[in-house]
């Protein structure tokens, strides 16, 4: 039989600090603050962590970190690539170190001062990496504009408008609203304030993108046995998957066949496969939202609908609180905070506790994604 993840490890401790545009202390701090601020609501002491995950892009590093924190021998520490899309991954790194032996609490984190700080492509002192290459030179210099070219195509392929556009942005501002840690909240959204709103790479306006926040965030997981043992219930790791697809061009998919069909399908296909659930036993989902476009074509990714009907799903309040789906009930990446999407796994983690300040009643199974359009990864979370 084959070794499997299912089940095998729990998330048990979340931590996070305040967000804000600007926040005073050091990314190394915000890491510590947070890191410390998880293991206590495990109730696992910083000596015993021997497992660290975080993102290749995360500027403070294990090795400070452990120090900081006043950790072990660690025995087990990796880094996943590409931003946003690394998130679930360093929750499926630890899930796999612990399920065989490699270490046995396991802490991951993403601090990040990205609205006080510089913007990546800004520096121009540096050689373009090959994707920048064929994007850059012509125009497409942020994220913003090669989503925004993207979503260009999907509307004219499918038909999908601002408005389905703004169901999106919409249903995350409508859960920051009732999130007291959001920078969103009691912040309302209209549709009027949508469709006025400046563009920032058409047709994505200002309200199609995602905060830019300082903060940060952890979580520890250890195995199954010991979670039992943990301050709160469980939340176990049930599936994990990453994907990258054949021919993969970053964010436009230039050399697929179709770039519509983005990471989320590789990942998704695997995930799916090394589960007992499918699409349809997802109470509640929390989906990479760095900008509104990427909630249609995950939803489509991930089996919730079929292909070119993500826009027209999100029709009909399917995303809010009692719909189809409920989405990023923290207010996600377009509305509590933009830290890598790493927001979204606690979130999850609430959801499970039945925590959440927009709770799904008797919420027993999670979905979490990382960055659609860039090489990503997911984790399927149940009670």
């Amino acid at each position: 039989m084959a070794a499997t993840l299912k089940d095998a490890t729990a998330i048990v401790g979340i931590g996070q600090t305040p967000f804000a545009k600007r926040l005073p202390q050091s990314e190394k701090e915000l890491a510590c603050r947070a890191i410390l601020a998880a293991l206590a609501d495990a109730g696992i002491a910083p000596s015993e962590v021997d497992a660290f995950a975080s993102y290749t892009m995360e500027e403070t590093d294990e090795v400070e970190v452990a120090k900081a924190i006043g950790a072990g021998d660690v025995t087990f520490f990796s880094k996943v690539g590409y931003g946003g899309g690394g998130s679930c991954a360093t929750v499926g790194h630890l899930a796999a170190a612990v399920a065989t032996g490699q270490a046995s609490v396991g802490v991951a984190w993403r601090s990040r001062k990205r609205g006080s700080g510089p913007r990546p492509w800004k520096n121009t002192a540096v050689q373009l990496p090959t994707p920048g290459q064929w994007t850059r030179p012509f125009g497409l210099l942020r994220p913003a504009d090669e989503i925004g070219m993207l979503a260009r195509r999907y509307m004219h392929e499918y038909g999908a408008t601002r408005d389905h556009l703004f169901n999106v942005a919409m249903a995350c501002r409508n859960r920051a609203n009732e999130n007291p840690a959001a920078m969103m909240y009691e912040r309302p959204l209209t549709r009027e304030m949508y469709m006025t709103a400046r563009m920032i790479s058409e047709p994505l306006c200002l309200f199609d993108n995602c905060l830019e926040t300082d903060g940060a965030l952890a979580c520890v997981i250890v195995s199954a046995e010991r979670a039992r043992d943990c301050r709160h219930k469980p939340v176990y790791v049930h599936s994990v998957a990453q994907g990258l697809p054949a021919q993969h061009h970053g964010m436009v998919n230039y050399w697929n066949d179709d770039p519509l069909s983005g990471p989320a399908w590789t990942a998704a296909r695997h995930l799916w496969k090394q589960s007992d659930f499918g699409p349809q036993d997802v109470d509640v989902a929390q989906i990479y939202d760095a900008f509104t476009p990427l909630i249609p074509l995950s939803l489509e990714g991930y089996g919730f609908c079929g292909r070119g009907e993500g826009a027209a799903f999100t029709e009909g309040g399917a995303l809010e609180m009692g719909g189809r789906l409920p989405i990023n009930t923290g207010g996600g990446g377009l509305s509590e905070a933009y830290v890598h999407g790493f927001n979204l796994i606690n979130e999850g983690v609430k959801q499970l506790r039945g925590i959440s300040t927009a709770q799904v009643p008797d919420a027993a199974t999670c979905l979490v994604t990382a960055g659609e359009g860039v090489p990503t990864s997911a984790i399927l979370l149940r009670a």
